[in-house]
């Protein structure tokens, strides 16, 4: 496989192109030499490389931790990775098309991938030019509706029994459906726990605004 097309969208040319082989092999497509060694590992190269980046930006460890934790969530890696085109290197089976994790993941695995070649400044450089620092941490919209439920003595909706996956395995959708107080409220998105989200959101701000 010609990796020159990939290699310009990172902003690297690998030494060793059998790392970058490596990272985009799912293990679907090879049970001994794929990327999940690497995901794993990338992933605490990431972890590092981002706290280093903002651990002067706040003196509260709690929002540090938080903001960490949206930068390197799939929900953040997943429009980096397929703006890198990484989506269209991936090395996997024919059969192998619901794998939504696997986007985000070979992120993780080529930030491993590069700083196995090139060291610490390159996967730096790779993360501080590709990743989005100004993703911001989403509100915990389950959380402020709990609350908000518990002060008005309502039910707590169940979402787990409230959702659905509703797409297809070329485009994964799940439908979350909550009824607080004879009211429905319909979440949808590309994952259940975003859906559950979505629909959190719509019934706080209902009841928010019902509230003034």
């Amino acid at each position: 496989m010609d990796f020159s097309g990939i290699e310009k969208n990172l902003g690297y040319s690998f030494k060793n192109k059998e790392l970058l082989r490596r990272a985009l092999t799912l293990a679907s497509y090879d049970n001994d030499f794929n990327n999940q060694n690497l995901e794993f590992f990338g992933d605490a190269v990431l972890e590092f490389i981002v706290s280093e980046k903002i651990f002067d930006q706040s003196s509260d460890e709690g929002k540090m931790t938080e903001r960490r934790k949206t930068l390197v969530s799939d929900d953040a890696l997943t429009p980096v990775s397929l703006k890198l085109g990484l989506d269209k290197f991936l090395i996997k089976s024919s059969g192998d098309n619901k794998n939504k994790k696997a986007i985000p993941s070979a992120y993780e695995a080529v930030a491993a991938a590069i700083y196995l070649d090139g060291g610490m400044d390159a996967a730096r450089n790779f993360v501080y030019s590709t990743l989005d620092f100004t993703v911001k941490p989403e509100p915990d919209y389950k959380s402020e509706l709990q609350i908000l439920l518990q002060k008005s003595k309502w039910a707590l909706p169940n979402y787990d029994k409230s959702t659905q996956d509703v797409g297809t395995a070329q485009k994964p959708k799940s439908r979350c459906k909550i009824k607080i107080n004879g009211k429905t409220f319909t979440g949808v998105a590309d994952n259940k726990q975003q859906a559950q989200k979505n629909a959190a959101r719509l019934a706080l701000q209902y009841f928010k605004k019902k509230s003034n």
